[in-house]
């Protein structure tokens, strides 16, 4: 039997199939060697296809998802440790509400009616809300020495963490330029949780120190997402 080209096959499978289509043989073949896809066939070979595509995009989102999680363990651990080297050097842990505007003078977002105190991982489980970002922009200011908010260290303020810019939730003027920040926010996007609940009534809260934790994505504080969280208690 001669051995078919690859060419042969392209032309074959462009000039017909069994269905509806007379195969028009080539130069050199006989009745044995002229072959053709069915319908059927074709299908086989899409599903395979579609199957695989799913594997390889269910494991892109395995490994971001793992490296997300282990960018906020890190990030948890960092920032537990410049709260301690903080309360070494002030005697308390960063506890309070965030009252600075941007440098503009003009206020972007409300000044913050809840403060560390007022977040409860217990109660508030969804990182999403405004509770949230009112509590660690807070940490932020205590942490960065940027107490007004324009991104750079204050004169005669003391840096305890040097944020990244990936962890920032900047705040920008119609016309992209940056004004002010609206919280730090976890790899998944949404605002790390940090909270001096415990302190003011020990059935809130976790730590009696404070809590700091990434909700991992997650907003509906059942049992199940809670394992997910990522979390310094």
């Amino acid at each position: 039997m001669k051995r078919k080209s690859t060419l042969s096959i392209l032309r074959r499978i462009c000039r017909g199939s069994r269905v509806g289509c007379k195969i028009l043989p080539i130069a050199g073949d006989t009745p044995a060697t002229i072959a053709a896809f069915s319908l059927i066939e074709l299908f086989v070979v899409i599903a395979v296809i579609i199957i695989l595509a799913g594997l390889i995009l269910t494991t892109i989102g395995y490994a971001q998802k793992k490296v997300a999680r282990a960018r906020a363990e890190t990030e948890i651990a960092a920032m537990s440790a410049a709260i301690e080297n903080y309360k070494a050097d002030n005697g308390v842990y960063p506890r309070g509400q965030s009252t600075s505007v941007p440098p503009s003078g003009t206020p972007v977002y409300t000044v913050a009616s809840t403060g560390t105190d007022n977040l409860d991982a217990r109660a508030n489980p969804d990182s999403t809300q405004k509770i949230y970002q009112d509590a660690c922009r807070y940490l932020y200011e205590q942490l960065s020495g940027d107490i007004n908010l324009d991104l750079a260290v204050d004169t005669g303020r003391k840096t305890y963490f040097t944020f990244k810019e990936s962890m920032l939730a900047v705040i920008k003027d119609p016309n992209d330029n940056t004004i002010g920040l609206s919280h730090i926010k976890d790899p998944f996007g949404n605002s790390y949780g940090y909270s001096t609940a415990n302190q003011v009534a020990p059935a809130t809260g976790y730590n009696p120190t404070f809590d700091l934790w990434s909700t991992a994505g997650t907003t509906s504080g059942s049992p199940t997402d809670q394992l997910q969280w990522i979390k310094n208690w």
